[in-house]
């Protein structure tokens, strides 16, 4: 199977091997030019996202819940959401918090505690946020810190590499690739991450969404 084959079918984890395949490729012809990498044809990233203007927080893993139920003191607690995504409360065994944001959960706890107090009035605040993954955006590859981390309402691609600390001296900034889902079909777009971080072009910054992934392969020579 050809490389352009396998970045063709691979997926993003796969695709860090692929271009370090077709750089290896490079070098044993001897210096000898691709004509047409994968990234030369992907289109520039968007600069907006109509996706992330109605965005909105939904409870995930790990996410610290203030849960205040109106004159009912003892019912009210702090609690974390366990990695299954449920959470215990006086009253409440188990309950399913993961996939709604904040008012949809409280109203959702109204329901359940209806059973046993007189319109109960709840309401509920996230502490610690963590997040779905499918509401984090990620870098990985020549990233001096490759991270995992929240989407954040208009959050940018230079606001993510800041969290990761930049580009790694090996870094092929401009050949970095956004991996992104949209409509159940994976979109790749080009990032020029060497422009934005290092020449400071701030036209080459463009906003994220959640779930975009970055890519970042590493120079050839």
């Amino acid at each position: 199977m050809g490389a352009t084959t396998v970045i063709g079918n691979c997926t993003w984890q796969r695709r860090l091997c692929a271009v370090f395949a077709l750089g290896m490729a490079a070098l044993t012809l001897g210096g000898c030019s691709i004509s047409n990498p994968f990234w030369s044809s992907l289109p520039d990233a968007p600069r907006d996202s109509d996706y992330a203007k109605d965005w909105v927080y939904r409870v995930g893993p790990g996410d610290s819940l203030n849960i205040f139920v109106w004159r009912n003191p003892e019912l009210s607690q702090t609690v974390a959401v366990r990695p299954d995504g449920r959470f215990s409360t006086p009253l409440v065994k188990e309950f399913l918090a993961t996939g709604k944001t904040p008012p949809e959960l409280a109203t959702a706890l109204e329901k359940e505690l209806g059973e046993y107090v007189r319109d109960p009035l709840v309401t509920v605040t996230v502490d610690g946020f963590v997040g779905e993954y499918y509401d984090q955006v990620r870098v990985v590859g020549e990233a001096t810190k490759p991270t995992a981390t929240p989407y954040r309402r208009n959050m940018t691609a230079l606001d993510l590499m800041i969290q990761t600390g930049g580009l790694t001296d090996f870094a092929a900034g401009n050949r970095s690739v956004l991996v992104r889902y949209a409509g159940g079909k994976e979109e790749e777009y080009n990032v020029r991450l060497d422009d934005l971080i290092r020449d400071g072009d701030i036209s080459a910054n463009v906003a994220l969404q959640p779930g975009d992934i970055i890519i970042i392969p590493e120079a050839w020579f």
